[in-house]
């Protein structure tokens, strides 16, 4: 992970943060104005750059990567150790804002495509309540190791959304990624958008929008 991630403060007292992590080959500036734009006053916003890595779906090609991505193929192996270090990063942004003084269940989590993927890894191998984790155009990377891999508690509210005509990571794949998760997770909620493709659209950032007040409240 590279060491200034995008930081947007909170405009008005911080309660609360959401960490946005980004997809293959971008960087923490391509979603940081999106999401300052569909959070509360009192939610910070980071967004972390990947480190640059070679990518071996790409034919080795640099790029910003959480993990080596080897195939777009569900039974295919993965980069289960990039995997683990990519979580343990989140893992440590988390307990940086616990020790900024916001607990652990006023921290977001959120992400499209591969920063989708690890993002919701590194919600479900949480040991404490986070406030939820927004899972846009992915997968559950490692899926073979859960139930058994999960930490945190089943309830934890979780947001996946997916385009239907998405080119990339495709649609089933979202589909199959909520069906398995509803088998041990009790709160989730996928929001499938009509003719998107591997991209976001207003209707999604609304309902990203309202899952953001339902899991970061204004507090009082």
């Amino acid at each position: 992970m590279e060491a200034n991630p995008v930081i947007i403060a909170a405009t008005a007292k911080q309660t609360a943060s959401l960490i946005f992590l980004h997809g293959l080959g971008d960087t923490g500036h391509g979603w940081a104005s999106t999401i300052a734009a569909i959070r509360g006053p009192h939610v910070k916003v980071i967004c972390p750059t990947a480190s640059t890595m070679p990518v071996t779906l790409n034919a080795g090609f640099r790029m910003p990567s959480w993990f080596d991505l080897r195939t777009l193929d569900a039974t295919a192996p993965e980069d289960e150790e990039g995997i683990m270090r990519a979580t343990s990063l989140v893992h440590g942004m988390i307990a940086d804002e616990v020790k900024a003084g916001i607990p652990a269940n006023r921290v977001l989590l959120g992400g499209f495509s591969q920063g989708g993927a690890l993002a919701l890894h590194a919600a479900l191998t949480y040991p404490e309540p986070l406030a939820g984790v927004m899972s846009l155009s992915c997968w559950l990377p490692r899926h073979a190791h859960f139930p058994d891999a999960v930490k945190c508690p089943t309830d934890l509210p979780i947001f996946q959304a997916h385009g239907d005509c998405d080119p990339v990571v495709p649609f089933k794949w979202g589909q199959m990624t909520a069906s398995f998760l509803k088998t041990f997770m009790k709160n989730i909620e996928f929001s499938t958008y009509q003719g998107l493709s591997h991209s976001s659209s207003e209707a999604e950032l609304k309902d990203m929008k309202a899952f953001i007040e339902r899991t970061l409240p204004a507090v009082k």
